[in-house]
């Protein structure tokens, strides 16, 4: 089983995502967060479970209709490398 660890620029997603929801509904912006952060758990027995991504060398878990967690499989370790919206643009052009 491999850890899952979350890179800053993943958090940084998650941390604008919730801030942006709670202004609206803090509750369900904590429900999101919280959703999201588990969603990624069953990557560490399984990291080849979700599609092949968009950017190479990386896997993509649509955690939510709305949200895509990006991540890498590394010999050691899963690394949650971004939090997209479904409808953003990604990767960049």
């Amino acid at each position: 089983m491999l850890p899952v660890v979350w890179l800053s620029p993943a958090l940084d997603d998650l941390r604008e995502i919730a801030t942006y929801i709670a202004w609206e509904n803090p509750s369900a912006a904590r429900r999101l967060k919280s959703l999201l952060q588990e969603a990624i758990e069953p990557v560490a027995e399984h990291p080849y479970l979700y599609r092949s991504g968009r950017a190479p060398g990386t896997r993509e878990l649509v955690a939510h209709p709305n949200y895509v967690l990006v991540y890498r499989v590394t010999l050691k370790r899963i690394e949650v490398v971004n939090v997209i919206h479904a409808r953003q643009e990604y990767p960049s052009p």
